[in-house]
């Protein structure tokens, strides 16, 4: 049987509903707060499902707003149900209570469309490149932790072997597949586990060529991902963006900010090579990269 939805995204759907009784209640955040005895901040990070939903809390926001039973009872138990401990809380000694959420996401999206600047995206990673994108970090990392971050990132892979997996939309600047990130040999696996994956019918692969000159993404990757119908967050074709840095994550959920996104992705699929000649490209660049190492 499949796994049921991720613990963020049960979070997002009761805050939502939560968010929908407080608007027909006719009430705004602050009159909530009041009658509730919860901040308005606490409302909403309870309303964007950024925090856990304690069920005391469900029982009186449904009393505030004049909701009895059954919905209440029925509220309160999707609360309860949406605190149940993801998969990747076996891995909470290395993912950052920020990256823990975008992998719990993740694991729900039924699309994820990405742009990829500097590296091939995680999905696609295979260990000994993952391993040199680690090491090159400004902070030292120990042989433990490297080894618990790569076991993450293949874990995260698994939703590829899925027997519904997700649709995987890939672009990738030319800047990821030319450097020789682990040196010429990891460059040359990992260039051929690319044409490899690139070969499913979820993944659609393309390369951004620097002949294109400058283009909509120069201003840095990004992750758009969609949820199943039943917990589908916008009306946009997108639900969300995901953006990351240094020093942590920053999600874009507002209806103008995902179609800016969606139609920058569009552009970007538009201006790159298509899945055909990116599959050819690849394949050459790890043959031409494979004979330079025999010659070293």
């Amino acid at each position: 049987m499949a796994p049921g939805p991720g613990r963020t995204l049960r979070r997002r759907k009761l805050g939502k509903e939560l968010q929908r009784l407080k608007e027909v209640s006719g009430q705004n955040l602050s009159e909530l707060a009041r009658n509730t005895g919860l901040g308005t901040s606490a409302l909403s990070k309870i309303f964007n499902g950024r925090t856990a939903i304690l069920a005391r809390n469900v029982r009186l926001i449904c009393q505030a707003c004049g909701v009895g039973a059954p919905t209440m009872d029925t509220l309160i138990r999707l609360a309860e149900e949406s605190d149940d401990r993801g998969w990747w809380v076996a891995y909470s000694d290395t993912v950052p209570d920020w990256f823990a959420t975008y992998v719990d996401l993740e694991s729900d999206a039924t699309v994820i469309n990405a742009y990829s600047a500097e590296l091939v995206d995680g999905l696609l990673q295979i260990p000994e490149y993952a391993e040199a994108v680690m090491r090159a970090g400004v902070s030292p990392v120990n042989d433990e932790s490297l080894r618990r971050a790569v076991e993450l990132r293949r874990a995260r892979q698994a939703i590829l072997d899925r027997a519904k997996p997700p649709q995987l939309n890939l672009v990738l600047n030319e800047a990821a597949v030319i450097r020789p990130t682990g040196g010429r040999a990891v460059q040359a696996r990992q260039l051929e586990h690319l044409v490899l994956m690139a070969q499913r019918p979820n993944i659609r692969l393309q390369i951004l060529p620097f002949a294109v000159g400058e283009h909509p993404g120069m201003k840095g990757p990004f992750t758009l991902l969609r949820f199943p119908d039943d917990y589908r967050m916008s009306t946009a074709s997108m639900d969300c963006v995901y953006l990351e840095n240094a020093n942590g994550e920053m999600w874009q959920e507002r209806l103008s900010d995902i179609e800016r996104y969606v139609t920058t992705f569009d552009r970007l699929q538009a201006l790159s090579l298509s899945p055909e000649n990116t599959v050819e490209a690849i394949s050459k660049l790890a043959s031409d990269t494979r004979e330079s190492t025999r010659e070293g």
